[in-house]
This record gives C-alpha cells, structure tokens and sequence, in this order.
C-alpha cells in the first residue's frame, strides 16, 4: 500500500518513511500542502500522514482541499500538544492525531489500525470482486493487479491462476487442481504447464521471484498464495 508522509522536516519524513518501509509500504513523500495534494492526484494513495505547520500550505489547508475530493485515512502530525490543535484537525477531516516526539511503534500501530478500518470497513473489502493479501490487490471488476499501489500486467491465464489462489489465500492446491480450475478441463501431465506460468507471475508480482512473498511453493503437495 501507498503511503503519503508530508512534513517540512525531511528528518522526519525520512525516519518515517523506514520505520514504514520495514512494514512492507511504499513511502511518497512531500514537504508542503500544495506538492501532497499534487502526489495524491498523480498517485494511488491508501494513507496519509500530514503535519500542521509547513510553509507554502499547511497541514489545516491542505486537509480541507484533500477532503474535498477523496476519503483517504489522514493522520495529523504537530509538535504542538494543545486540545484545539487537535480538535481543528479532527473537526477538519482528520482520522488520527499524533503529537511530535512519537513513539514510532505508536505511529505504526495507528497506521495499520487506520488502514484496517479504511479497507474493511469504508473502501476495499467492502466491494466483493475485490481480493487483497498484504500488498497485494486483485479488483476483478476492472481486471486490474496492484502490488504496493503498483499496477502489474499478466496475461489472462496467469491473472486466473493469481486471482484462483487468491481468492484461497493461506490454502495449498496441487498442480492438477489448479489446472483443473484455471482451464477447465480434465489435467493430463500439467506440471509443466502449470509451473511455467507460476515463474512468471512471480517475475511479475515478487521483489524477489526466488524467495517469494505472495506465490509460494509447498514442495511435494502444491502451490499457495499467502494469507498476509
């Protein structure tokens, strides 16, 4: 998933940016309101982390105008620790308050609990032709595969293999039921087959196809996608 850290401090949105990056998340960053709201138009963002103070637009700012077109989880970040502060972002469309210095077990901890609530509750699993694990996201309206906000292209047989376990996430299916349920017909000798296109799902899905995250092997029964 795509996550958005605005500060005018690049200390800050650097540290962020790893302490997120050993999450698993994608990390674009900005340092004032008018350069988030020009990565949020241009990118697929799932959250985003906004300080107050910051020159050219503040956070207050830019908060408004974002609020105006999307929904996105937004976290409010301010050295400052007075209650109207707070109650101004939250009153403005802010889902969370943070105050400056964080414990930064506490920000990934309300990070994951904001993007829970976003994807099951106000946007993504809501919607049944959408799959997610981790980062990985298959919407089957629009046939479209995202891993960490990235799209990836398959053909239409590796989309159905990818979209079947899947949509079975953490269960183990053998080879001869994956063709069975891909192509639709009786399997006759399809190991070869198979495997060939599982390679090339991971070339396309895995930062590292040979220790995958997602499409995983279970030698001597079959393959899996894993329930993350």
């Amino acid at each position: 998933m795509n996550i958005l850290i605005c500060d005018d401090d690049k200390a800050i949105v650097d540290a962020i940016g790893i302490y997120l990056e050993n999450e698993g998340y994608r990390i674009l960053k900005a340092f004032h309101g008018i350069e988030a709201i020009e990565v949020i138009r241009e990118h697929n963002i799932h959250l985003i982390i906004m300080d107050i103070m910051m020159p050219k637009m503040d956070g207050i700012r830019a908060t408004m105008k974002i609020r105006e077109e999307n929904n996105i989880p937004l976290i409010m970040l301010s050295a400052k620790a007075e209650d109207s502060d707070k109650i101004i972002g939250l009153n403005l469309g802010a889902d969370d308050y943070i105050t400056k210095p964080f414990n930064p077990l506490e920000l990934i901890a309300r990070v994951k609990s904001q993007l829970r609530r976003y994807t099951t509750l106000g946007g993504l699993e809501t919607r049944s032709n959408v799959y997610q694990t981790g980062g990985l996201m298959i919407d089957d309206e629009s046939k479209m595969i995202t891993v960490d906000g990235e799209e990836v292209h398959l053909t239409p047989v590796q989309y159905k293999i990818l979209k079947f376990l899947t949509v079975n996430a953490g269960r183990v299916f053998s080879i001869e039921e994956i063709y069975e349920k891909v192509w639709n017909e009786t399997a006759f000798n399809p190991e070869n087959t198979v495997s060939v296109h599982i390679r090339k799902i991971r070339e396309k899905i895995e930062i590292n196809p040979k220790e995958p995250k997602y499409l995983k092997v279970v030698w001597g029964v079959g393959y899996k996608v894993e329930k993350i």
